[in-house]
């Protein structure tokens, strides 16, 4: 063997270097050595952030795999981006099995936190806050994984946000679990994604609380099997502040769940009170579209037993008065706008389970055109939901 192929054999064969802990205090320069080490380290590196407030004009990125970002606490360690120069998010990242926890990001003038393709993401004890309160000026999504494979999100906190505090995106084996979200447009949101499980959180203040969509025109298509489970959802009366033309300007103030477009959708042991819309809204999607992979209809969505408590007294829906009228004083629990693809594949209810369909009969038909009728489907192995959530591994990467 020559020298070279010796050289390249015990590199091979070399045990890796230790990984390191680079503790970065806040205070002067803060910013210049935290993007360095953000840049500088290498996998199995922990990046910890002192207790303190970070000032940052400039967003941040990592482009490392394997990497964890870790401060003192939520309300410990804080970057404070209220004098970014830009628009652009707090803190980018594109590297797989990175963990996020333990810490704050405060009024960025885009995102709060973007992950993109970045597989096995963890985000646990984050808090992003636009300190402001609600305005269209609001960075658009708090918490914002897009692109990837095995997503877990928990024990985070989301305020502000003009989109969606939690938003997950084009991605699959996702979980959701334990965070609170208030005072954004959308507190959680589900699109284009597959294998999710979003659960005991709490959504309250929002405009609408859980919502589960498919879009057109996006790289990754065709999501489903999306599980909401044991959340609380409440009080989601704050007026839609997102910017004109976003797709969630069009949630109505007081909506608890909006699935729209997806496949296979269970809502079981959530409690409901308070939504002045309706605990729970199924429809399709009516705008006009060219993306011949695109299915527009609510399918295979199943309302299982959940906890309704006050709902539906204050829709803000056009035809408001006749709906009200013809429900009595207030909207049933579930509501389907009762467009389908096809007969008895859209929503099925639980015995017990008030819903009720709106009848309407093709896209853009005003709602005051409605001819609500009571749901009596019940559930049926029409659509099983298999298990679904972020892999078993990234749970045991937090303990």
């Amino acid at each position: 063997m020559n020298r070279l192929a010796l050289a390249a054999a015990l590199l091979a064969s070399a045990a890796p270097l230790a990984a390191e802990t680079h503790r970065i205090e806040a205070g002067e320069g803060a910013a210049t050595r935290l993007q360095e080490a953000l840049i500088l380290a290498a996998p199995g590196d922990v990046i910890e952030l002192a207790e303190g407030r970070f000032v940052l004009t400039d967003g941040l990125s990592l482009d490392v795999d394997g990497v964890t970002v870790r401060g003192a606490g939520m309300d410990k360690s804080v970057l404070d981006f209220t004098g970014q120069q830009g628009a652009g998010e707090g803190l980018l990242v594109t590297s797989d099995n990175v963990t996020l926890r333990d810490f704050a990001v405060e009024n960025p003038k885009g995102d709060g936190i973007k992950s993109k393709g970045a597989d096995n993401i963890i985000y646990h004890a984050i808090r992003v806050e636009w300190t402001g309160g609600p305005k269209a000026t609001n960075g658009a999504y708090g918490i914002y994984p897009v692109e990837s494979t095995g997503v877990l999100v928990t024990q985070s906190k989301v305020s502000g946000a003009s989109d969606a505090g939690i938003y997950v995106g084009q991605s699959r084996d996702i979980t959701v679990r334990g965070n609170l979200v208030q005072f954004n447009v959308a507190g959680i949101e589900i699109e284009n994604s597959r294998n999710a499980l979003v659960t005991e959180n709490i959504a309250a203040r929002n405009t609408g609380g859980l919502l589960v969509f498919d879009l057109p025109g996006l790289p990754v298509m065709n999501g489903g099997n999306v599980i909401l489970r044991d959340n609380i959802v409440k009080d989601n009366d704050t007026a839609n502040f997102a910017p004109p033309g976003n797709i969630v300007a069009s949630v109505r103030r007081g909506t608890g769940v909006l699935v729209m477009a997806n496949d296979g959708v269970l809502i079981e042991g959530n409690a409901f009170d308070n939504n002045p819309t309706a605990h729970v809204m199924v429809i399709a999607y009516t705008q006009p579209f060219t993306d011949a992979r695109y299915n527009p209809h609510a399918r295979n969505v199943v309302v299982g037993k959940n906890a309704f408590g006050r709902g539906g007294d204050d829709p803000q829906l056009d035809g408001k008065a006749q709906l009200l009228a013809a429900f009595g004083g207030a909207l049933p629990p579930v509501l389907w706008d009762g467009l389908f693809e096809r007969e008895g594949n859209s929503l099925m209810i639980a015995p017990g389970v008030t819903g009720w369909s709106l009848n309407l009969t093709h896209v853009g038909q005003s709602l005051a055109e409605a001819r609500p009728g009571p749901l009596v489907m019940e559930p049926t192995d029409l659509w099983e939901f298999p298990a679904v959530g972020a892999p078993a591994a990234l749970e045991a990467r937090l303990k």
